[in-house]
């Protein structure tokens, strides 16, 4: 996987390069007022700012978040993106500026264009999330064609000085940016290019600049190692399941994070095949394994003092005569038996296995990504994850990251009864539940049965905000989202502190 990303820099004043400026728009003392704008802004304007706002206003701007209105060309072409009321918060500023970018980006008959952010930002968690945003908005999907267009956005300028922690803030920026990116492209990729053994090639090429160390069991290795989950999964394809597994191991270190992704790279339901309807979007069912391999190479490329563990459990769930069946017994990685309820219940076996060979790796905490369950979407919609943890603690704890970093997690709870729904007559669990209410919570319940004892754990659920189906908005597009990318990054920095 290969892609520009563009160049993103710290600068102190906008350059003579610079060919379009974003401005923020916001309400001071009951009045619309701009954010950042300068004396650079008079390149062919006498009026200067005064004319830019009222220009704007009469295009319809307002202080509405998100409100992008593209000035008529100058020598210095404007964009002014509202900002909301005065008290700015890093989420809306990164969803400015994403919502800036993502209009440039889509300006027609350009190419190779250098952005300039100017909003008068000064504080580092500022500066990351402005960066962040543009990065993330100005995310176009790659088109497969025998042509290629050159990307509309070259280079973005942040303008906040030059001071090290800001520029520390915006190289953070452009890891986690990258990271998000590099998610999308995998997920946004057709089923037929991205089966496990050519999944598990582009993680191992994805990270090798990095301090990170790959293991990559193929089907020998994952037969030979009692994979009894992935091997059932993915035995109706032609092509055979992967596990990556990736370890950042930085020396002072003070604790272990193991993160488990599901990697199904096309979803047809298997045996119990889904509907024709149902089925075209199904190669973003492993949205969790992109997150995880992303988030990791950030993780190395910020130097985050914590120890990383990574499994992603790559499968095809295709209908064959060597496909696994409902009421199948299979018997796990850690040796508990499984009685199979449905096929297209896929994602949970795929991450059982990995989920007990992360826990002999004996990290403090175990948080797993999946498009697990069409119940969390009913639930929670399709802009909020579920989380389900061992504990309110570490379910804290996840929140915390997911709301530094601007993601949308829900916390609901594994309960009791919803256990009891896992008992099975012929093996040791179901994997599912004896009905269709509750859906997530018995997922969850299911995956957690192999999480060692003592070992801190949280599952989310990202069936919703993995793939957006709906239109762009923010710095959020079409297709896949790139979500819990940022999560798991920002629980990996506030571990390492």
């Amino acid at each position: 996987m290969t892609r520009s990303i563009p160049n993103l820099t710290l600068v102190k004043t906008i350059g003579k390069a610079t060919d379009i400026l974003v401005l923020g728009l916001t309400e001071a003392g009951g009045s619309p007022a701009l954010v950042g704008a300068s004396p650079e802004l008079d390149r062919g304007r006498r009026d200067a700012a005064s004319g830019v706002l009222a220009t704007a206003l009469g295009m319809g701007a307002t202080s509405e978040l998100e409100c992008v209105v593209v000035l008529p060309a100058a020598d210095l072409r404007v964009v002014v993106v509202g900002l909301g009321d005065a008290d700015v918060t890093p989420e809306r500023v990164r969803r400015a500026v994403g919502a800036a970018l993502r209009k440039v980006s889509a300006l027609p008959n350009v190419s190779g264009l250098t952005v300039g952010v100017s909003m008068e930002l000064a504080d580092p968690e500022l500066v990351r999330a402005a960066g962040e945003g543009a990065l993330l908005g100005c995310y176009v999907p790659q088109k497969h064609s025998r042509t290629t267009a050159e990307p509309t956005v070259a280079a973005i300028e942040v303008v906040g000085g030059g001071r090290a922690d800001l520029k520390s803030a915006l190289e953070a920026a452009r890891a986690v940016g990258e990271a998000v990116c590099l998610a999308r492209d995998w997920v946004n990729l057709p089923g037929n290019l991205l089966q496990p053994p050519v999944f598990a090639e582009q993680a191992r090429t994805a990270v090798r600049s990095e301090r990170i160390t790959v293991e990559v069991l193929d089907e020998k290795a994952l037969e030979k190692g009692g994979y009894g989950g992935i091997l059932a999964v993915g035995g109706g394809s032609d092509a055979p399941p992967r596990l990556v597994r990736l370890e950042y191991a930085p020396r002072g270190a003070s604790t272990h994070l193991a993160l488990v992704g599901k990697g199904i790279t096309f979803d047809t339901g298997g045996l119990d095949i889904k509907p024709a309807g149902q089925m075209a979007g199904m190669k973003y069912d492993m949205s969790g394994a992109a997150a995880v391999i992303s988030a990791v190479r950030a993780i190395a490329q910020l130097g985050l003092k914590v120890r990383v563990t990574a499994y992603a459990a790559m499968a095809e769930n295709m209908p064959s005569g060597s496909a696994y069946r409902s009421g199948d017994v299979l018997t796990m990685f850690d040796g508990q038996t499984v009685e199979n309820y449905n096929t297209d219940a896929e994602g949970r076996l795929v991450m059982a296995d990995a989920i007990a060979r992360a826990g002999q790796d004996k990290p403090a905490l175990i948080v797993d990504v999946a498009t697990l369950t069409g119940a969390c979407m009913v639930a929670l919609g399709m802009r909020t994850g579920g989380l389900m943890a061992s504990d309110d603690a570490t379910a804290d704890q996840v929140l915390d990251a997911a709301e530094s970093a601007g993601e949308a997690f829900w916390q609901l709870p594994v309960t009791e009864d919803i256990r009891q729904q896992l008992k099975s007559d012929i093996a040791d669990m179901r994997s599912g539940g004896k009905n269709r209410y509750g859906g997530a919570l018995a997922a969850a319940a299911f995956l957690q049965r192999f999480v060692p004892d003592g070992v801190a754990w949280a599952h989310l659920d990202i069936a919703g905000p993995a793939n957006n189906e709906d239109q762009a908005y923010g710095y959020t597009p079409k297709g896949g989202t790139g979500v819990a990318v940022r999560t798991l990054v920002e629980l990996a920095r506030q571990l390492s502190v």
